[in-house]
């Protein structure tokens, strides 16, 4: 399939650049239901084949703890089922804290924070190596853009973090992936995508900055990748050339 292929170039480079695998790893993909993590399944599943180094995959879900969501996952575990991974769904009550309990007027900061510790505890209980995000390049250039709009300071999510205490790391391969890319090979593999609950969705301030970058990209071609290409050449939070 062409769009795999496609796919799977910037896959590897990422992978290789920043040591993202090694021999032996059990990487555990967070599967939040959407298209970029669903894509990054499949890709990962596909690469075994000829990655230089063996590894293993599963996925993970974390229910969030929303009303009326039973069986939100369903077509996520039989596409698990499917590629023939081991999947699990963490049940917590994110939503109902955040939204309920905290009243957060910004919740998507701890709805992050929580849902990262339960991924990561999930990964540990699974004996995973490595926590696998489905962030591509446009998700790292907004980043970039809601960092300084917002902090004054230019970074971005860093492509490896390690978690010395916990004996893993949370990699991003899909960091030089084009999100049409991905979407691309979403329609023609027909991999599930659900759509989420949160009543957040898509109101989030990174979202906006994704329809800066595509406002200001009309005008200067190539605008993510020299925004990531700033990050590498300056080493900025884990980027290199």
């Amino acid at each position: 399939m062409k769009e795999l292929e496609k796919l799977l170039s910037p896959l590897r480079r990422a992978c290789g650049h920043y040591g993202m695998i090694e021999g032996g790893d059990l990487v555990v993909v967070g599967l939040s239901g959407g298209k970029d993590s669903a894509a990054l399944l499949y890709a990962l599943a596909a690469m075994r084949r000829f990655y230089p180094a063996a590894y293993e995959v599963a996925g993970v879900s974390v229910d969030l703890g929303f009303p009326d969501t039973d069986g939100l996952f369903s077509p996520v575990a039989d596409f698990c089922r499917e590629l023939g991974v081991a999947y699990r769904i963490v049940r917590t009550e994110i939503a109902p804290i955040v939204f309920e309990g905290k009243r957060e007027k910004n919740p998507c900061s701890l709805c992050a924070k929580m849902r990262r510790g339960a991924l990561t505890d999930a990964v540990c209980e699974m004996g995973g190596t490595k926590l696998a995000l489905g962030h591509h390049l446009d998700d790292a250039a907004a980043t970039f853009l809601l960092s300084l709009f917002e902090d004054g300071r230019i970074g971005s999510f860093s492509p490896v973090t390690v978690y010395e205490d916990r004996g893993i790391s949370v990699i991003r391969p899909l960091i030089y992936a084009r999100e049409y890319e991905i979407s691309a090979l979403v329609r023609a593999a027909g991999l599930p995508v659900v759509k989420s609950p949160c009543p957040e969705d898509g109101n989030t301030a990174r979202a906006e900055m994704r329809e800066l970058m595509k406002t200001l990209g009309r005008t200067h071609r190539g605008l993510p990748e020299k925004l990531i290409g700033a990050l590498e050449r300056r080493g900025i939070d884990g980027w290199r050339e």
